[in-house]
């Protein structure tokens, strides 16, 4: 039997969504399932994200009159490392009980080929050598690992080990993985 946290991190990487809400969902359809429970942010008019504890959905508009188009989420799983289960999102909570502070990424990796979805290593032109990136194309899901520490606390948390998931998000898109690539071979 998976534990519960696992069989989250399998559906979100497998779907590309979080319970079933979608990047491309509204600010409301995001709230109808993951629930009022959360922290606004906006930069500015044309920004906003909500943080749900480890999941942030973001949000962009082209002025005040238009209506907020979905962008992405992100699961902050490195947020877990730290205080346990006070940084989990009170509907994952309910639903899946409680998560480990760590996802190693070969475990997931193996449970998620297990269940026929690879994960494609790509590029990480902009956390190398901290991090590796791997994308399941499938669902455009992006798996980021840390491969190595760094002195600055924001980039490498202690409390990771090297082979530990830092975060998931989504979408990326065959086009942007396309750029990741042009842009490691350019710098090679």
């Amino acid at each position: 039997m998976t534990p519960y946290s696992l069989a989250f991190y399998i559906d979100v990487v497998a779907s590309g969504s979080v319970l079933g809400a979608k990047p491309s969902d509204t600010p409301g359809e995001v709230a109808a399932i993951l629930g009022a429970d959360f922290v606004e942010n906006s930069l500015d008019k044309h920004s906003l994200w909500r943080d749900y504890g480890i999941t942030e959905f973001f949000w962009a508009r082209e002025s005040p009159e238009h209506p907020w188009v979905g962008t992405h989420f992100t699961l902050q799983v490195h947020r877990l490392s730290g205080g346990g289960n006070t940084s989990l999102d009170r509907v994952l909570r309910e639903k899946y009980g409680r998560f480990n502070r760590k996802l190693r990424f070969e475990k997931l990796r193996r449970l998620l080929e297990n269940r026929g979805i690879p994960l494609v290593e790509i590029p990480d032109y902009l956390g190398a050598p901290y991090s590796r990136t791997y994308w399941q194309p499938d669902s455009l899901v992006q798996v980021k690992v840390v491969s190595a520490h760094e002195e600055y606390v924001i980039r490498t948390p202690d409390r990771l080990r090297i082979g530990d998931v830092s975060h998931i998000s989504a979408p990326l898109t065959p086009e942007v993985v396309e750029w990741l690539k042009l842009k490691a071979r350019q710098a090679a």
